[in-house]
């Protein structure tokens, strides 16, 4: 059989795909790094929340020999912009690269991928006090933040308060920024692999893999977020949890509208995958062995 190896791959997926084991298999026949492009997985602090590959195994720099970058790397009150994601992702694939090993890019997140693949708009520099502010008008009140952004689509805090920082340093929309010129793509391009299982099998997935969370540690997690008085908000789960844990909901209640808002998140990257991402090579089930084999 002839092995063909790319120098480079993204392996992306909705939640509960099972990218994470197929890429983990991938980089022990390849020689590979791991390079997170989950915009939650990065936070350390909720591991079994965010489904980290870290959930059931110690944060280290590396797992069963295999190099892992950019996860558990930053508190939960640290705000990432998406320049600051792919400046610290183009260095740990030039490392990558320099040791000799294949960059392996492993996440859902479809803005830091399309950002990998595309590059993205040079930004200014937000100063602190605007990233403060921005983030307090969220905070204190998501809808109208949100008429002052009239151009962002989004309903993630975290992006709103990106548009709107953006907004209060410049008095220019993000839009308009985004329409300049691009910067920072990795080339040649990563071979892209998207494991795309039907919508029926995820959701199964996902209703036991969530009761599996929760006894796993992620109440110990809510109630470090609680405790720090992080933002709950930050991940699927967490809201739900913290909650439960205020004895706002129920545990079973909390369950449901965690499994219901990780259905939802599945179905939102399905679009995603479907209209804006390009794949080399499509896997349509829960990714086995046999599909590495394929893919080399």
């Amino acid at each position: 059989m002839v092995i063909m190896i790319h120098k480079a791959y993204i392996i992306t997926g909705p939640t509960a795909s099972g990218k994470s084991e197929f890429a983990h298999e991938l980089a022990q026949r390849i020689n590979g790094t791991i390079i997170n492009c989950d915009s939650v997985q990065i936070y350390r602090g909720i591991e079994n929340i965010s489904a980290s590959p870290f959930a059931t195994h110690p944060i280290a720099d590396n797992m069963d020999g295999v190099p892992y970058k950019l996860f558990s790397i930053f508190s939960l009150d640290k705000q990432i912009s998406i320049a600051e994601y792919i400046a610290m992702a183009r260095r740990e694939y030039d490392a990558a690269i320099a040791m000799g090993r294949v960059p392996i890019f492993v996440g859902g997140t479809g803005y830091y991928i399309n950002g990998i693949i595309n590059g993205i708009s040079a930004m200014p520099a937000i100063s602190d006090e605007n990233r403060r502010r921005a983030r307090e008008m969220v905070a204190g009140d998501l809808v109208m933040a949100r008429k002052l952004v009239p151009d962002c689509r989004a309903t993630d805090p975290q992006r709103v308060a990106r548009a709107l920082e953006v907004f209060l340093q410049t008095g220019k929309h993000l839009s308009g920024w985004q329409r300049g010129p691009r910067v920072g793509a990795i080339t040649p391009t990563p071979y892209r692999v998207l494991i795309n299982p039907p919508i029926d099998v995820l959701r199964a997935r996902i209703a036991v893999r969530i009761p599996k969370m929760l006894s796993g540690g992620a109440i110990d997690e809510a109630k470090y977020i609680l405790d720090n008085k992080f933002d709950p908000r930050r991940a699927i789960g967490a809201e739900q949890l913290c909650a439960y844990l205020r004895g706002d909901i129920s545990r079973d209640v909390a369950i449901e509208k965690w499994v219901v808002k990780t259905n939802q998140y599945a179905k939102r990257q399905g679009t995603w995958f479907r209209t804006q991402f390009l794949a080399d090579a499509v896997i349509n089930h829960i990714p086995t062995i046999n599909d590495i084999n394929v893919i080399l």
